[in-house]
């Protein structure tokens, strides 16, 4: 190991590229929606070069599954509340929040975006969808091995997120707490 790979920390430069670079994208969703804008114009944004932003995701689908699943697993983690009752309840007014958020809508659309078949949607989208199932396997799995009965994680997209996306999709917001936990309720 030389010694710039002993001193490079995390959270240097190449984090605040990550962010630059994340922020722009999310931007440009919001303003111009998904597929309308080019790695160029995301590198232009950001206040980098086109050829860091292809070094680094590859092609612009990578990036934006990258990004739709980094807001994700930030602003919506998947909760431990010692149930799984209190888990989903949680996890579901987390995600309501980030999708009724100021740039929610954009996020919403890159993922239905990004969840389609066809050439821009089937490796990243695969990679969110693989991801979320994953992390909801997780708890769900927790809350059998506690003794709790639980559903499949399809059982949990279908009953609490894909409604709360619809609605935010249609504009049918506030998404309220009653709706959410009623959404919860109907699945357990």
């Amino acid at each position: 190991m030389n010694e710039r790979q002993r001193t490079r920390r995390p959270g240097g430069r190449s984090a605040r590229v990550g962010e630059q670079v994340h922020r722009a994208v999310t931007e440009l969703i919001g303003e111009r929606g998904y597929g309308n804008f080019t790695v160029g114009e995301v590198a232009a944004r950001a206040g980098v070069a086109d050829s860091s932003v292809y070094r680094r995701w590859g092609n612009l689908e990578n990036l934006l599954g990258e990004v739709a699943l980094a807001r994700l697993d930030a602003r919506s983690p998947m909760p431990d509340t010692g149930t799984l009752d209190g888990d989903l309840r949680t996890y579901a007014a987390q995600v309501a929040r980030e999708i009724t958020g100021p740039d929610g809508l954009a996020v919403v659309r890159l993922a239905v975006a990004l969840s389609g078949s066809g050439p821009r949607g089937e490796l990243a989208g695969d990679g969110i969808r693989d991801e979320r199932l994953r992390q909801l396997q997780a708890v769900l799995d927790r809350a059998r091995e506690r003794g709790e009965e639980a559903p499949d994680a399809l059982a949990v997209l279908d009953h609490v997120l894909a409604p709360m996306y619809i609605r935010v999709l249609f504009g049918l917001v506030p998404l309220t707490p009653d709706y959410i936990d009623g959404l919860v309720d109907r699945l357990l």
